[in-house]
């Protein structure tokens, strides 16, 4: 049987997600020791979530990290459009927002990330551990003390001052701490696919609507 790796951090992350990448990154550039675990080997996969909005972005200007960013690979959208009826609508202009960037950046979720990641071991008290999956909670004296993880070294326990569960809709964190979800479902369902994108597409309809149905349409580039 593997030995337990023990580490000691001032605050664990369970989930390297947006949520908990950003703050990991934020906690450490504030000089606050963080340790992200991540129970994937890396970010290359297919996420729902692909838009950074011009909020988000504001923020990344303001952290000094916005050209970086945006250097990665992207598409602009400073307007959206919605087609009724085989009438099309421009409903949204992003272009006269008070911001930096008047537009939603549409970037595969694994660019953010891996950016995130990258900006984060800037600082000295930032680390990562990928293939880490949390599996439980360490309690001592009446209070959440850390984490425990399957790695493919073996067993880790993260002991830390601050335990936060970042690591989903089916957060095993939030399971093990005993908190009560509460779930509002939605009278519709989504089917998830990917196009060949020609050439004369429009890039400004993101929505198709007709009676019944709703079509949603991302311009990736190619697809």
């Amino acid at each position: 049987m593997a030995e337990t790796l023990e580490i000691r951090t001032t605050c664990a992350i369970a989930g390297g997600g947006p949520a908990g990448m950003m703050l990991g990154f934020l906690l450490a550039r504030a000089g606050v020791e963080v340790t992200v675990l991540e129970k994937h080997g890396d970010f290359l996969r297919d996420f729902r979530g692909d838009t950074i909005h011009p909020s988000t972005l504001e923020v990344m200007h303001e952290l000094g990290l916005l050209e970086a960013l945006l250097s990665r690979p992207h598409q602009k959208m400073q307007g959206a459009g919605i087609e009724i009826g085989g009438r099309f609508l421009n409903v949204v202009d992003f272009s006269h927002l008070p911001v930096q960037c008047g537009f939603i950046a549409f970037m595969p979720q694994w660019h953010f990330l891996d950016f995130l990641a990258e900006a984060g071991h800037s600082y000295p008290g930032f680390r990562i551990c990928m293939n880490a999956e949390v599996t439980d909670l360490i309690k001592e004296g009446g209070r959440v003390a850390g984490l425990r993880a399957k790695t493919a070294d073996g067993p880790m326990d993260i002991r830390a001052d601050l335990v936060v569960g970042a690591d989903g809709r089916g957060s095993t964190a939030r399971d093990r701490a005993g908190f009560v979800v509460r779930e509002y479902g939605a009278p519709m369902d989504v089917l998830w696919m990917r196009l060949s994108r020609r050439p004369d597409d429009p890039s400004d309809t993101l929505f198709r609507v007709a009676p019944g149905h709703l079509v949603i349409t991302i311009d990736r580039g190619d697809y």
